[in-house]
């Protein structure tokens, strides 16, 4: 039986959306598949609804580094509403304790952050996609099942009290992956004495990319119908995404070994950790890692177009 084509053009490219809020992470994906005509696309994380920011597009072949896209550290600005618990640790969520908000002053809530910095453990939240016995924990807790769930190990590397107003904090946070934002809200609330849950939350960075040239929904929607090279102009390589790794060149015959699958020497590469290879024609051709004889180790490669 004949292979079914697969449907779509094979553009490959990074786009970095602005995600709106009011929509999940795989809608704006699949808006911006459609608008592409891409036959491959991923995102790298996901973002909440109520969250907005910075959500990396990886077009066809660039789909094979958004899991290192994935991995990387991130950054958030929110807003952590005092005095109200809530189901989520959210503003989605039902209120389900409220309590006065006193003595809160920028000193104090400084001297509460210091306690969260560093590695630690946190504990995700019921209402997130962890699984647990093959079921995502909202699922459960939206069955109003609580179960146990095993902490992780996370790294804030900065967190700062931007402004405070009344019963509100604005804070910038720098985090390893994994981080739930709303626990970590919910838990310098209470040790505030007072409770709190996340009012509102945008991300405004990804590992080596930022907000500042994001794209947002809308506007790429209002140039759906422009042609094909306009809509990819706005695409980044797909090495831009791996621009905090250290670059090897190849040359022609270490190229033809290394996409055979074969570790290769390369004088003066590094000694250790991944790094982005290219070509003799500085082509992008994947990911590689340094391996335990000191050969760079094909990982990801790029099929040319």
């Amino acid at each position: 039986m004949a292979k079914r084509r697969r449907k779509g053009r094979p553009v490959s490219g990074i786009l970095l959306l602005d995600k709106p809020v009011g929509i999940t992470s795989n809608a704006a994906l699949q808006k911006v598949k459609w608008i592409y005509k891409a036959a491959k696309a991923g995102h790298t994380g996901s973002l909440d609804p109520l969250a907005e920011g910075l959500l990396p597009i990886c077009l066809g072949e660039a789909t094979k580094i958004s899991a290192y896209l994935l991995d990387a550290d991130k950054r958030y600005t929110t807003t952590v509403k005092l005095g109200e618990k809530t189901t989520t640790a959210d503003a989605e969520g039902e209120v389900i304790e409220s309590r006065p908000v006193e003595n809160i002053s920028a000193q104090r809530v400084t001297e509460v952050l210091q306690n969260y910095l560093g590695e630690q453990e946190q504990i995700p939240p019921m209402y997130s996609a962890v699984k647990h016995e093959g079921k995502r924990l909202y699922d459960l807790a939206r069955e109003g099942k609580e179960v146990e769930r095993k902490s992780r190990k996370i790294t804030i590397y900065s967190l700062e009290l931007t402004s405070i107003n009344a019963d509100e904090l604005v804070l910038d946070v720098h985090c390893s992956k994994g981080t739930y934002i709303r626990t970590l809200a919910e838990d310098i609330g209470e040790m505030l004495g007072c409770g709190g849950h996340v009012s509102a939350l945008r991300r405004t960075s990804v590992g080596p990319f930022d907000e500042s040239n994001c794209m947002t929904l809308a506007s790429l929607e209002e140039q759906a119908d422009a042609p094909f090279a306009e809509l990819d102009a706005l695409l980044l390589p797909i090495d831009n995404g791996l621009n905090h790794w250290p670059e090897v060149r190849l040359d022609a015959n270490s190229s033809h070994y290394l996409k055979q699958g074969q570790p290769v020497l390369v004088p003066k590469a590094p000694t250790e950790g991944w790094v982005r290879v290219y070509d003799a024609s500085d082509n992008f051709i994947g990911v590689g890692e340094v391996d335990d004889d000191g050969l760079i180790a094909p990982r990801r490669l790029m099929i040319a177009s």
